[in-house]
This record gives C-alpha cells, sequence and structure tokens, in this order.
C-alpha cells in the first residue's frame, strides 16, 4: 500500500484546524478554548511534520518538538489560571469573566 501524498496531510490539518477553530469561535467554556486551541496547535504540528517528511528535513520535526514541549507549557499554565479564576469567581464560563474591568 502506497504511502498518502501530501495533500491528505494538508487535508487532515486543515480539517483538525477547522475544528478547533469551530471550537474557539463557539465555546463558552474556558477549558472548551483551550482546547480548541490545542487543536489548532496540532494542526501546525501535522503541517511541519508532513512538509519535513516530503522535503527529507529534519529540521521541521526538530521544530515540532520544540512545539509541542511549548504546548505543553501552554496547557499548564492556562489550566493553572482558569482554576485560579474558578476559585474567585465560581464559573469558567468566557461571558462572565470581566476580570480586567476592575
Amino acid at each position: 500500500m502506497a504511502a498518502p501524498g501530501l495533500s491528505a496531510y494538508l487535508i487532515l490539518a486543515a480539517l483538525v484546524f477547522t475544528i478547533g477553530l469551530f471550537g474557539v469561535l463557539t465555546r463558552r467554556n474556558a477549558i472548551g478554548i483551550l482546547l480548541g486551541i490545542e487543536l489548532m496547535l496540532n494542526a501546525v504540528n501535522i503541517n511541519l511534520v508532513a512538509f519535513a517528511r516530503f522535503e527529507a528535513d529534519l529540521a521541521g520535526l526538530v521544530f515540532t518538538l520544540f512545539v509541542i514541549a511549548i504546548t505543553v507549557a501552554e496547557v499548564g499554565v492556562g489550566l493553572a489560571i482558569v482554576i485560579a479564576i474558578f476559585r474567585v469567581r465560581r464559573t469558567v464560563d468566557a461571558d462572565h469573566l470581566n476580570l480586567l474591568r476592575g
């Protein structure tokens, strides 16, 4: 069985990115918004790996590992912020989070 072409990976990445964007735009829950952002970052990683594979370049794979490490740190910080906001406001609904208004 032949390996799928570059266009198949790009279509998959576009589909995952679209699902993530839809999740960010339609969710009211802060955790759901974070999950949508993670899906969009994973779509970028799929693109990086696909181009690295088809260009036979190791730099894309190394860059993908750095992006994954940064994503893990972002998830940790994001969830810590959400937990801190929940302790103060008793909600994680993005419509009710007006902490900057004073």
